[in-house]
Parts: structure tokens; sequence; C-alpha cells
């Protein structure tokens, strides 16, 4: 497969969107968890989300987690926030690398952020603008971008439009979430190359769940188009509070070690990642789904 990327950019979102799935775990755990995979080779973490504690109560504790870790200055770490509100508060923590979100599917997005799809692309605008006047960077990740579990299909059209809004209003990089893990291979294919078509100069990161089990088989598909930035979580912890059935990101080790084994290089050490996995299953106290967790390497360390 050489005509894959030499290399992959991956970001650790267990920490946020991972435990934010989860009954709350102390403060403590959240920051021995971020510094155990913080030194891992990965380079960048996603590391809390300031929103409002009524709707996630999960990440009330933002503020404190981040003043609390040891950071580790080979790793970049990032805060997703929901709104303007949110986006303050991370800047004035130190944050200098932020996430807005929007979901495609307008009915999700009411239930996510309470407010309309095009409510929060005006709001995102204003961040942007509040973000780059303060020195940091925006990605917009879409979400709901390969399907809705209110409305169902979400088309394509519709996800470039929302996507092309926040390019235009600035957005330093786009993502796409797979909120409810209704990808396909083919889906990703289709969505990845009208997207290269419309946004060719725009940086693209590729966001999926495992619910029905095709995480992988579709970071293959968007491998294979030359993608090389991915999310994913520590031992697949993970879902979405608003999304019915919503199980975990791809698990980190699991990707490290397909990807690896193809040739195409993390910076991650998969020993470390496993141990980090291991930790994360003790902090939740329930056996997470990651099958490299489970069964280790294919040829063991």
């Amino acid at each position: 497969m050489s005509d894959l990327p030499e290399r992959l950019s991956l970001r650790e979102v267990g920490p946020r969107d991972g435990l934010q799935n989860e009954d709350p775990v102390p403060t403590e755990a959240k920051i021995a968890l971020i510094d155990a995979l913080s030194q891992t080779g990965v380079s960048r973490i996603e590391a809390v989300s300031f929103v409002h504690p009524k709707a996630i109560p999960q990440m009330a504790d933002a503020a404190e987690v981040w003043a609390g870790i040891a950071r580790n200055p080979s790793v970049r770490y990032s805060a997703l926030v929901p709104n303007l509100v949110g986006a303050q508060r991370a800047l004035d923590a130190g944050f200098t690398e932020i996430e807005v979100v929007v979901s495609a599917s307008d009915t999700h997005n009411r239930k996510n952020v309470n407010r309309s799809t095009d409510e929060s692309l005006d709001d995102i605008a204003r961040i942007i603008d509040l973000v780059h006047a303060r020195g940091a960077t925006v990605q917009a990740i879409v979400s709901t971008a390969w399907g809705c579990p209110y409305e169902g299909e979400v088309p394509v059209e519709r996800v470039l439009s929302v996507a092309a809004r926040t390019v235009r209003d600035g957005a330093d990089g786009l993502s796409y979430g797979d909120t409810t893990g209704m990808a396909t291979p083919t889906r990703v294919t289709r969505l990845v190359g009208e997207t290269r078509s419309a946004l060719p100069d725009v940086g693209l990161n590729l966001h999926f769940h495992n619910t029905r089990g095709a995480g992988l088989a579709n970071v293959l598909a968007a491998l294979q188009l030359g993608v090389s930035d991915f999310d994913a979580s520590v031992g697949g912890l993970g879902g979405c509070p608003y999304a019915p059935g919503a199980t975990g990101n791809i698990a980190t080790e699991e990707l490290v070690h397909m990807v690896e084994d193809m040739g195409v290089a993390t910076g991650v050490n998969l020993e470390a990642m496993i141990h980090a996995a291991g930790e994360a299953e003790r902090i939740v106290g329930r056996t997470l789904p990651s099958q490299v967790l489970r069964a280790g390497p294919r040829i063991p360390f």
C-alpha cells in the first residue's frame, strides 16, 4: 500500500470525548490519565471541554484539570467549546487551540447545544473572530457528518454547506465527526472526495466512532484518499450524551497497532498507550471495548 501517507497525526480525545460519556470521575483521575497519555508519544490531546456544567456535568472541572496536568512541551493540548462563553473561558485558561462544534443535522444540534445549526454557525463566526484576536486557532468540527440518530440520512451537500460556511468565516481547520457510527467506507470516500474538491486547501481531520464495527475500515478508506489526521480515544472510550446508541470512538491503541503494521508511522509508543488504556479502564470501572487492550499486539513486546 505505497499510496498511503507515510505518517499520521493523531489527536487523543479520550479525556474529553471519552470521559464525558462516563459517570463523573474525580479530577485527580482525569489529570492522571492525561499525564499518562502525555508520555505515550501522541502529539495532540483534547484535554477538556468548557461547557455548562448542567449540560455536561462530567466536564464541570475543566479549569481544574487543565491547571493540574503536567504539560509535556512536545504535546499540543486543545479544548472543545460549544459557544462564545465557552471559548472565552478556554482562552482565559490559556488554551491556544480551540475546537468548536456544530451538527450538520439541525435536530441533533438543537439536542446538543439547544439552538439551530444556523444559529450555531453565526456564533462560530463570532468565536473565530474572538479566538483569532487572542492569537489562537480554531478548528470547526461538523458532527453527524454521516448520519443523524434523529433525522437519519444527512445529505453530503448539507455537510459541505455547513463546512464551507465555517471555512468562509475563517476556521483554521475542519473535522468531520461520525457521531453515531453511521459511516461506511464508501460514504467516507464520497464525503472526503467531495470535500477535497470543494475545499482543497483546508486541513481535514476525521473522527470515527466504532458503533457498528466499521471504525478502522473507515480509517483505511480515508487513508487511501490521503487523509492523515485522525481522532482516537484510549481504550475506545466515548460516545455522545445526545446521540442514543453512540458507543465509543475508535481505540487509539487499535488504530496505532493497525497503521504501524501497514508502514504508517504515528510516533506513538504502543506499549505505553496500552498501559494508558488499562489506566482508563481502571478509572471508569468497566471493561472497555478495545481488543488490543485485551489481546495485546500481534507480536508481544
